[in-house]
C-alpha cells in the first residue's frame, strides 16, 4: 500500500483500518525540569559608576539587592555603542562578524555592517527557543535595519523574526519615554497612556513583561522562559516622573568634582575597583567646576538631576520584576544578568542640552537663556542629555565615554543573581576577572545546557567565539576564561589580553579623518593601572608593537576590515527605488497609515519641499493632513475653522500661518511649501486649489526637525501645535499626502544625519 508523502518521518504504523495502525505523538522540544528561566536586563548609556554598588550615591536599591544576593563583576567590558554590544550579547559572537559593527542606522555594503545580525549568527531567543524555552522581548530593539521599521516591514529581523514569541516596545536607537513610538510584535500602536495619566515607558515594559510571564507560566508552568528586558533607560532623553525629579533637587550642587572624588573613594571602600587605582584627569573640554558661571552650574545640575531621577525610577523598574518573578515562585531557578551597553554618554557635550535636536542643528543653547525653563528638564517637554563634565563622573574611575574604547567606553556594570544555582556562600561577593558581552551567550548555554547548532533554519552557523565563564561563578579564584579580547569603534581600536598573569591593553582615539597609520597608540599595564593613568607606550615600545599586531590578526579573524571611521554621513538616506526613499525624493502617502518611524519617513529637513493634499471635505470637517515630531519641535499641517493652517514648532517657537481664503467644501487640493531663504531663514507658503493664500517668514529654519517620525491623516503622540489636542484626525477624507523633497540639498541631509548621531 502507497501512502502520501509526511512532512516528516512518521513513526507509528498506517494499516487499512485504525485496529490495523498505532498512532505516534511527536513530542515538542523541552530543555527538561530543572531548566532555569533566564532573564537579561539591559540599560542604556549606564556608565561604571551609577549604580549605588558601583560607587555613586543615586539611589539603586534593587539593583544593589541583586548585587547583593548575587555576583557583582567589576571587570566586564563592552563594545562602546549600544547596537554593537547588542548584537555580541544575544549571539555570542563578535559584533562585527554578525555584522553590527556600527548602530543598525548605518548599511555600508560590507559584512561587517549589514544593519541586522547576519542569520548565520543565531540569537539566544532562537536557540533557546528551538529547545523549548517561550521568549520575550520588552524594550528597545535597535537590531534591525531602521528603514525596514515601519508598517511596511520587511519584519524578518525583527523581534519576532530572531527568535522572540512576543515584542512589545521600541525599533529604534531612542524613544520619548512619555510619548514612545511603540510596536507590539509586528505592527505598531499607541501608547496606552500619556503622562497626564501617570504614563511612563519604563513602567509599561516591566507590566507588559510580567503579563508575558504570566500567560505564559499560567498555561505552561513546566516551560521556562527567555526573557530580555532591554530599557530606553538611561539613554536620552532623560525623563522620569516628576516625584523623581523632586527627590533630586539640589543633590548634585556640589559640582562633577567633588561629586566624581566622593563616587571614586566609595569605589575603594567598596572594593569595585582595585586598591592602588587612580582617579583619571579631567577629560579635556570638562572645565573645573567651580569655573563654571552660576547659569552654567545650575543647568548642569537639573540635568543631572533628571539623569538620576531617570536611573533610579528604572531601578525601581526591575525591582517590580525581581518581585513579580518572586511572587510566581520562578525567582529562585531564575538566571537574571544586569548590565549597561557601554559607557556613559558623550552627546550632551560640554554643556548639556535641553533639547537634542537644537544642539545638532548646531545651536547652542546659553544656560542664561534657558533658567526659566529649567523646571521643565526631566519632563515630558523636555529631551535633555547631561554634561561632558557629569557623563566623566559617571563613568569613575575611568576617562573618555560612549563611542571611545578606553575604559569609559567599555568598562560597565554586570550583576548576576541565581540562588539555585549560586552557591549562598558566594552570593554577595565579587568577581574581577576579565568578562566580555560575547562571553554572556556561551555562559547561558553552559548553565543550561544547551549547545548551540552548526546549522539553524538552514542557515551554517559562525562559530561561537565568546567564552563561557561558568567555572568563575562557584569560584572568585579561578582564572578568567576570555584572556584575548579586541575593541573597535569608528576606527578606535584597543586590545586586552592577559600574559603570565599580567593584563596589558593597548588601545588608540582615532580622530576622524585622520589617518589610520597616524593613530598614536597607548600601552597600560591594566593589572596595576586600571584607570589608564600611566602610558607605558614610550618604556616599552616591544610590548606595543606586540599588541599592536596580536590586534591585526584578531581584526581579520573576526571581521574587523575594512577600518571604517564614517558615522554621521551614514545616517544620510541612500535613495532607492526598492525602500522606503525614492530616487525621485517623492513620496505619497494615503490614510490610513500607521505612524511612520523617521527613518522611513520623507524627512521635511532639506533646503525646501513641498506637500500637496488631495482632500473632500463637508464644511465642517477639521483636523490634521501630515505631522512630524512632536510638541517639543515638529510641524503639523491641518484644517481648523475652515481655514488651512501651517504650524512651524521651532524648539517651541512657533510660526503660524493660516490661509486667507476659506477651505472649499467638497473636492479641492491644499499645498504648504516650505522655501530656504538664507542659511538660517525660510518661509512658508499655503495655496488652496493652486491660488496663494498665506504666508509667514521662518526666522529659524530647522535643518533637522525631530527624532520622532510622522503621520498621516492625524498627529499621532504629543500634540505638535498648542490649536488642537493629538491626535486631531481630519474628519473628512483625505485622498492622499504627497511630499516632494527633490530641492533638498546634501548639506542639509548631512545636518539630519549629526542629530541620528545623537540618538543612538
Amino acid at each position: 500500500m502507497t501512502h502520501p508523502i509526511q512532512p516528516t518521518p512518521f513513526e507509528g504504523r498506517i494499516g487499512r483500518t485504525l485496529a490495523e495502525s498505532e498512532p505516534h505523538f511527536a513530542s515538542s522540544p523541552h530543555p527538561g525540569p530543572e531548566a532555569p528561566n533566564v532573564v537579561i536586563v539591559l540599560l542604556d548609556d549606564t556608565g561604571f559608576a551609577q549604580f549605588g554598588c558601583y560607587g555613586s550615591d543615586i539611589d539603586t536599591p534593587h539593583v544593589d539587592a541583586l548585587a547583593a544576593g548575587g555576583l557583582q563583576f567589576t571587570n566586564f567590558h563592552v563594545t562602546p555603542l549600544c547596537s554593537p554590544t547588542r548584537a555580541s550579547l544575544l549571539t555570542g559572537r563578535s559584533q562585527h562578524a554578525v555584522g553590527m559593527r556600527s548602530v543598525s542606522n548605518h548599511r555600508t555594503g560590507f559584512p561587517h555592517q549589514l544593519g541586522h545580525i547576519t542569520n548565520h549568527a543565531a540569537t539566544v531567543a532562537e536557540v533557546l527557543g528551538s529547545q523549548g524555552y517561550a521568549t520575550f522581548c520588552c524594550g528597545k530593539w535597535h537590531l534591525a535595519p531602521t528603514e525596514d521599521i515601519s508598517a511596511a516591514g520587511p519584519f524578518d529581523q525583527w523581534p519576532l523574526g530572531r527568535g522572540f514569541d512576543r515584542f512589545y516596545g521600541f525599533l529604534e536607537g531612542e524613544t520619548d519615554q512619555f510619548h514612545p513610538e511603540l510596536v507590539v510584535d509586528n505592527h505598531h500602536i499607541d501608547p496606552p497612556g500619556g503622562p497626564d495619566e501617570g504614563y511612563h515607558l519604563s513602567d509599561d515594559l516591566v507590566g507588559q513583561l510580567l503579563r508575558m510571564i504570566n500567560d505564559s507560566k499560567g498555561v505552561r508552568p513546566d516551560r521556562p522562559f527567555f526573557a530580555y528586558l532591554p530599557f530606553g533607560a538611561t539613554h536620552a532623553p532623560h525623563q522620569a516622573p516628576q516625584a523623581y525629579l523632586d527627590k533630586y533637587r539640589g543633590r548634585f550642587d556640589e559640582g562633577w568634582d567633588v561629586m566624581r572624588q566622593r563616587w571614586y573613594e566609595r569605589q575603594l571602600a567598596q572594593g569595585v575597583i582595585p586598591e592602588g587605582t587612580q582617579l583619571a584627569p579631567r577629560n579635556p573640554g570638562v572645565k573645573p567646576w567651580t569655573e563654571l558661571p552660576d547659569s552654567h552650574r545650575r543647568f548642569a545640575c537639573r540635568l543631572q538631576e533628571a539623569f538620576a531621577a531617570f536611573l533610579d525610577h528604572t531601578d525601581d523598574q526591575i525591582g517590580r520584576l525581581v518581585d513579580g518573578l518572586r511572587q510566581m515562585g520562578q525567582l529562585d531557578n531564575t538566571i537574571l544578568i544586569v548590565l549597561a551597553d557601554n559607557g556613559a554618554s558623550q552627546e550632551g557635550g560640554p554643556f548639556g542640552v535641553m533639547h537634542e535636536m537644537k544642539y545638532f542643528n548646531g545651536i547652542v543653547d546659553d544656560p542664561d537663556d534657558v533658567m526659566e525653563r529649567l523646571d521643565d528638564i526631566g519632563g515630558p517637554n523636555s529631551h535633555t542629555n547631561y554634561p561632558w563634565g557629569w557623563a566623566q563622573c559617571g563613568n569613575s574611575p575611568f576617562k573618555w565615554y560612549k563611542q571611545n574604547t578606553h575604559e569609559g567606553g567599555v568598562h560597565v556594570p554586570l550583576v548576576m543573581h541565581w540562588p539555585a544555582g549560586i552557591a549562598a556562600a558566594q552570593q554577595g561577593t565579587r568577581r574581577d576577572q576579565f568578562v566580555n558581552v560575547s562571553d554572556v551567550a556561551p555562559t547561558v548555554y553552559e548553565l543550561v545546557g544547551i549547545t548551540p547548532p552548526e546549522v539553524f533554519r538552514g542557515y551554517s552557523q559562525l562559530p561561537v567565539t565568546g567564552s563561557s565563564f561558568a567555572s568563575v561563578l562557584a569560584d572568585e579564584g579561578a582564572p578568567a576564561t576570555n584572556t584575548l579580547q579586541y575593541f573597535e569603534q569608528s576606527g578606535s581600536r584597543a586590545l586586552v589580553v592577559e600574559q603570565d598573569g599580567v593584563c596589558w591593553k593597548a588601545v588608540t582615539r582615532h580622530i576622524k579623518g585622520e589617518s589610520f597609520d597616524d593613530d598614536r597608540w597607548e600601552l597600560y599595564e591594566l593589572s596595576a593601572d586600571r584607570s589608564e593613568c600611566n602610558d607605558l607606550a614610550e618604556t616599552h615600545p616591544g610590548k606595543l608593537d606586540e599588541l599592536i599586531g596580536l590586534w591585526w590578526s584578531e581584526a581579520e579573524r573576526h571581521g574587523v576590515l575594512p577600518l571604517d571611521d564614517r558615522m554621521i554621513e551614514l545616517f544620510v538616506a541612500r535613495p532607492d527605488d526598492h525602500s522606503p526613499h525614492p530616487t525621485n525624493r517623492r513620496y505619497r502617502y494615503r490614510p490610513p497609515m500607521s505612524p511612520i518611524p523617521s527613518a522611513a519617513s520623507a524627512s521635511p529637513s532639506g533646503r525646501s519641499w513641498e506637500l500637496t493634499a488631495q482632500v473632500s471635505r463637508g464644511a465642517d470637517d477639521a483636523g490634521v493632513l501630515w505631522a512630524t515630531g512632536n510638541a517639543n519641535s515638529g510641524m503639523s499641517v491641518f484644517v481648523q475653522n475652515g481655514r488651512l493652517v501651517a504650524d512651524y514648532n521651532s524648539f517651541g517657537e512657533h510660526t503660524v500661518v493660516e490661509s486667507e481664503l476659506e477651505v472649499p467644501a467638497g473636492d479641492c487640493v491644499l499645498a504648504a511649501r516650505v522655501r530656504r531663504t538664507s542659511r538660517t531663514e525660510g518661509v512658508i507658503e499655503l495655496e488652496i486649489d493652486g491660488e496663494p493664500c498665506g504666508s509667514a517668514e521662518l526666522p529659524y529654519m530647522m535643518r533637522i526637525i525631530s527624532s520622532i517620525g510622522s503621520s498621516v491623516g492625524l498627529d499621532h503622540g504629543q500634540a505638535v501645535s498648542p490649536r488642537y489636542e493629538a491626535p486631531f484626525a481630519f474628519s473628512g477624507a483625505l485622498h492622499a499626502v504627497e511630499i516632494d523633497r527633490s530641492g533638498a540639498s546634501r548639506a542639509d541631509a548631512e545636518t539630519a544625519a549629526r542629530a541620528e548621531m545623537a540618538r543612538q
